[in-house]
């Protein structure tokens, strides 16, 4: 049944927008409620809104001296720095009002409008793109606070409002600046903040727990530190390029052979790939479920920088994307096959099992090998500069199936395996932690609005404890 409402002429917001996209009944009672509460205008909480300065796209993957934020970077209520880009201090003198400040709250201003977070400090030394406004707080608030009530339902809800353009949304600096904010006492903001910081602790410790197994790993191969050297020219036989029915340059070049050697030289041994997991087809058929609502993973969804999925769409099997022909099984290891994002590999955990997801990734269930253990050699230079030797095509350039028969990767001892498999496990369990207190926030500040502060006080102090 359509939903609609009416709205008068006089209650036109200045006449600024005519579009019913912006008074859409739930619009509506969302800035109703703020309303209801005490509260204050964005505008009374910030110094100023600030447009970063756009530059063209002289970032490089290299580490330099500033780090350069881009959007995709900007996750709910954390930093996703999976893909790293950089910029000289040169390129970051010309833009001081792109360095970010601690406390600054940063909002994606076009593409996935909606999603914000709080710089804390760390990383050091960070230039946003001009596809996030940075709000530079007065700190009459905490702006941890306003950073979580910004990802609530409700805040969340605002901000998608005041959306505009239909090919790429953007959002405005005006209309962020004219949002009610709810005030609450200062002993719920301070539990607020308290649960925010304590997740941003937690993140870290999953990503340098996630680092100790992938250094173990390296060390045990003999390859931390080993950085390939691409060279610039360089000969194959004739024979060569026959064999593997490959003439382009990239397959021969000399950086991909020295990781292989590398392998081959393990004391303990190594083996074909495809002799140590399943290569699980992408033959299952949402369609045939017309009406059941399952989790969609699609490469976006990749938090490589752990390798979790981070987060997922609803779709009914009948409006299913052609693309959605993998049902995850706890295990498995997921990698895009898509050259530029090879990175995206993921552990699927107990939540995402049964989930759907790409034809743009592999499925590699495990057989003998620690599930763990596979993800870390995926995400690794073992088996990433290997897959990146096989991509091919032109206008996608994939890594076909059947080339995965010629990817090798070591025989670790169970014993080496164990101690990278524990050390994920702890990454991947820190990380729910911080999700958790991150909800439990955000509830608390829904129950806060919704139903009284009180209710909310008892909310966040029994979920802490528990």
């Amino acid at each position: 049944m359509a939903v609609f409402s009416v709205i008068k002429l006089s209650e036109l917001e200045g006449a600024k927008r005519i579009d019913a996209e912006y008074y859409k009944p739930e619009y509506l009672k969302v800035k109703q409620k703020l309303l209801q509460t005490k509260f204050v205008y964005f505008k009374d909480l910030v110094k100023e809104i600030i447009h970063p300065k756009e530059i063209k796209r002289e970032y490089e993957e290299e580490k330099q001296d500033y780090l350069f934020l881009l959007a995709q970077n900007v996750r709910p209520l954390m930093l996703d720095l999976s893909e790293k880009k950089y910029i000289s201090e040169e390129i970051a003198k010309q833009m001081p009002k792109n360095l970010l400040e601690k406390g600054d709250i940063l909002f994606i201003r076009t593409g996935a409008v909606g999603d914000s977070t709080v710089y804390t400090g760390e990383p050091p030394k960070v230039i946003a793109s001009a596809h996030i406004l940075i709000a530079r707080p007065n700190f009459t608030v905490s702006p941890y606070y306003l950073a979580v009530f910004f990802n609530t339902s409700l805040g969340k809800n605002l901000i998608i409002r005041g959306t505009y353009g239909a090919l790429q949304p953007e959002i405005a600096p005006n209309y962020i600046k004219n949002l009610p904010v709810p005030i609450f006492s200062k002993d719920l903001i301070i539990k607020i903040e308290k649960s925010f910081l304590k997740s941003q602790d937690l993140l870290q410790e999953s990503q340098n727990l996630y680092s100790q197994a992938e250094t173990l790993l390296l060390e045990e191969l003999g390859l931390k530190d080993f950085k390939p050297k691409y060279e610039k020219t360089y000969t194959a036989k004739l024979s060569d390029a026959f064999s593997a029915h490959r003439i382009d340059a990239e397959y021969f070049q000399p950086a991909y052979e020295e990781v292989i050697h590398k392998i081959k030289q393990y004391p303990n041994g190594f083996s074909k790939l495809l002799k140590h997991i399943e290569n699980v087809a992408p033959d299952f058929d949402p369609t045939k479920y017309p009406d059941k609502i399952f989790s969609y993973v699609e490469l976006a969804d990749i938090d490589s920088s752990i390798g979790v999925i981070h987060s997922v769409n609803k779709v009914k099997g009948g409006e299913a994307p052609s693309r959605a022909r993998r049902l995850l099984k706890e295990g498995d290891v997921i990698v895009s096959s898509v050259e530029g994002s090879l990175e995206k590999v993921a552990l699927v955990d107990k939540e995402h099992d049964s989930c759907l997801a790409s034809t743009g990734f592999f499925q590699f269930r495990p057989l003998g090998i620690l599930p763990e253990v596979l993800l870390v050699l995926s995400k690794s230079i073992v088996l990433q500069l290997q897959l990146k030797k096989r991509c091919s095509g032109t206008i996608l350039t994939a890594v076909p199936k059947e080339s995965l028969r010629d990817i090798i990767i070591p025989l670790l001892p169970l014993s080496i395996q164990q101690e990278i498999a524990s050390l994920v496990q702890q990454s991947h369990e820190a990380r729910k932690e911080a999700k958790k207190l991150l909800e439990i926030a955000k509830r608390a500040v829904e129950i806060a609005i919704e139903e009284s502060e009180e209710k909310a006080q008892e909310y966040i102090q029994k979920k802490v404890k528990s």
